[in-house]
């Protein structure tokens, strides 16, 4: 290691590939502590459909940026940033190793690169955009961009389509108003010595598999009652950050009468598979990642035995 940093260790991999598990490992065995990296996880009473480790995970390796936000607010991978660094280096003060673990891989480069650059197109959010402009106009879109970024709507024209597009892209991507990202200031490097690891697939269809085993299990854990409960308890509109997640959109539709059953299993599903499509797509521009296939039986052994060999370099 880096003797004038401390180490830490990001533990990443798309939905269902098991880093919960691994983490738990980890920390039972080695001075670590861990902190959530999941941009769904910081929302309180959505448990079930974010996978949400529960009181016993929890009472074994407590997690750092759980149920830190109201469903009706927003967290930015920005916010992100700023707690993750007093976090860390909290635990670092304490004598331990920050191990940040999770799926969204935007925060995760948020954290060792900063903000100030414009985040890269999104195919699934674009698709999405695109969906929303054909059926209600480029001037609907201008009007949202107007709630969350007014400086950079005042300068667009409601019917300039691309530059409207992408401004709501960045916002939604990063949590920040274009505006503000183009003028940050430059971010500090990150000040530590991180091993990063990812959880990736040998094939996809073994992926594919846990990914719908685990969609049923939500749902028949109650995932359509959580929701009801969420939208009798909190003013939320579909909108919202975190209705938006995979998994509570399609149970608010299927709640309105917009989908049947069927098609919430189907379209719930093909989300997620579109959501880990997405992370492995940010886990292969990462630097310098260690992969483990997280489809194989001892996975989470050569997880652990990454981390020690690396803890044990001079």
């Amino acid at each position: 290691m880096k003797k004038e940093y401390p180490p830490a260790i990001f533990l990443m991999g798309p939905t269902a590939s098991g880093k919960t598990a691994a983490a738990v490992a980890l920390v039972q065995a080695l001075p670590l502590e861990i902190i959530s990296v999941d941009s769904a996880l910081v929302y309180r009473d959505m448990d079930i459909g974010t996978a949400k480790p529960d009181a016993a995970t929890l009472a074994l390796a407590p997690h750092h940026l759980l149920d830190i936000r109201e469903p009706t607010e927003a967290y930015s991978a920005a916010a992100f940033r700023e707690d993750a660094l007093h976090l860390m280096a909290d635990i670092t003060a304490r004598g331990k190793i920050p191990l940040l673990v999770g799926g969204t891989m935007l925060y995760f480069r948020a954290l060792q690169q900063g903000l100030n650059e414009l985040p890269q197109a999104d195919p699934a959010l674009r698709a999405e955009l695109d969906a929303d402009m054909a059926r209600f106009g480029t001037p609907y879109l201008h009007q949202q961009l107007a709630e969350v970024d007014p400086i950079t709507a005042a300068r667009l024209s409601p019917n300039d389509s691309q530059r409207v597009q992408r401004a709501l892209e960045i916002f939604r991507l990063s949590g920040q108003p274009m505006s503000a990202l183009l003028h940050a200031p430059a971010a500090e490097p990150l000040p530590y010595d991180v091993l990063s690891i990812a959880l990736q697939p040998s094939e996809r269809a073994g992926l594919h598999q846990r990914i719908a085993l685990r969609f049923e299990q939500m749902v028949a854990q109650g995932l359509l009652d959580e929701v009801r409960q969420l939208r009798q308890r909190y003013a939320l509109h579909p909108d919202l950050p975190s209705m938006r997640c995979v998994g509570y959109r399609q149970a608010w539709q299927l709640l309105d009468g917009d989908i049947d059953r069927q098609a919430f299993m189907d379209s719930g599903i093909a989300a997620t598979r579109q959501l880990a499509k997405r992370q492995l797509t940010w886990l292969r521009s990462m630097p310098a990642t260690h992969v483990i296939d997280c489809l194989a039986m001892d996975a989470t052994t050569q997880v652990m035995s990454t981390v020690r060999d690396w803890l044990k370099r001079d």
